[in-house]
């Protein structure tokens, strides 16, 4: 079953359900899945592409929470970060820092980076390699920490 069927079936759980907060999240993820079809070529996305939209409405959703917080308005953050809890269900699961680490190691070991100058390379093929399996600030921090 494709992403955006999942979501349609989710849709109708929510309503039924009456779940304001679930429902808000899945029309998002409709919503941009729309749009992402209308603007390419071939009106299809691969489950890459929509794996890649479902991660960047996540960042955006626990991005805003963390401003809110910051801000004190814990009234905003919370349906922020329940939303986010919603669309992570979308995701595949995610790998432990321990896991990535070691992937970064071997594309380390693989590339011979030595330094930091070598760290474009090194997230190139990370981000390849992990796309859908680790955020990108978590590969980002794993990878600084290995060339330092």
């Amino acid at each position: 079953m494709s992403l955006e069927k999942k979501i349609m079936t989710s849709m109708k759980e929510a309503m039924k359900a009456k779940d304001q907060t679930a429902l808000a999240a899945l029309r998002a993820v409709k919503s941009e899945i729309s749009l992402a079809k209308t603007s390419g070529d071939d009106g299809d996305l691969s489950e890459e592409e929509e794996i890649k939209l479902v991660q960047k409405l996540v960042k955006q959703r626990k991005d805003s929470a963390r401003i809110f917080s910051e801000q004190n308005r814990e009234d905003l953050s919370e349906p922020e970060l329940a939303q986010a809890v919603v669309l992570e269900k979308f995701l595949p699961e995610q790998m432990c820092v321990e896991e990535i680490t070691k992937v970064i190691e071997d594309i380390i070991a693989k590339t011979g980076a030595a330094g930091m100058k070598d760290m474009g390379k090194v997230m190139g093929i990370a981000n390849k390699e992990l796309a859908g399996k680790a955020d990108g600030r978590t590969i980002s921090t794993v990878v600084k920490a290995q060339l330092v």
